[in-house]
């Protein structure tokens, strides 16, 4: 083991609108620093390479699987979590289209859908349905998440 691998680095970044510092190793991955050290736990290991999209966050208004991030990676950005968008009109649609089961990937795919909303406002079927690709529900609600996504761009049911 090198010197390198235990020694800690200050990250100083923006969580859901706050600044905050936090002291982590090199190898320190965003999901767990999120959980571990801020408290939030909102988003969840589900697979932990990248599949499943239960971690997914915004780093500076783009989905990013945090459980593939490194947290030193992350400095200077600005983070959201599922935390960070409690009754925004994302979450709106979600709870009013019943758009969940378990939950478990709920906070993944609300996030997601934040920000395709937020790069593609305009959002046409054929983006909204590729955007919703990096999201497994094991639940199959997926009904209910494409309703919730079409409130969310206005578009017919």
């Amino acid at each position: 083991m090198s010197a390198d691998d235990t020694m800690i680095y200050p990250v100083e970044f923006q969580v859901n609108g706050e600044d905050r510092t936090v002291q982590v190793r090199a190898a320190d991955i965003l999901l767990y620093t999120l959980r571990d050290k801020l408290g939030l736990t909102g988003s969840k290991s589900g697979c932990d390479n990248g599949d499943c999209g239960t971690c997914t966050v915004l780093v500076n208004n783009l989905p990013i699987k945090s459980c593939i991030m490194l947290t030193v990676e992350g400095g200077g950005m600005h983070i959201t979590t599922i935390e960070g968008l409690k009754n925004s009109p994302t979450q709106q649609a979600f709870v009013h289209n019943q758009a969940f089961q378990c939950g478990y990937c709920t906070p993944g795919f609300i996030v997601n859908c934040e920000g395709l909303r937020i790069a593609h406002p305009n959002a046409n079927k054929e983006t909204i349905q590729l955007w919703l690709e990096s999201n497994i529900c094991r639940c199959t609600s997926y009904e209910e998440i494409h309703y919730a996504v079409k409130d969310i761009f206005k578009l017919n049911k």
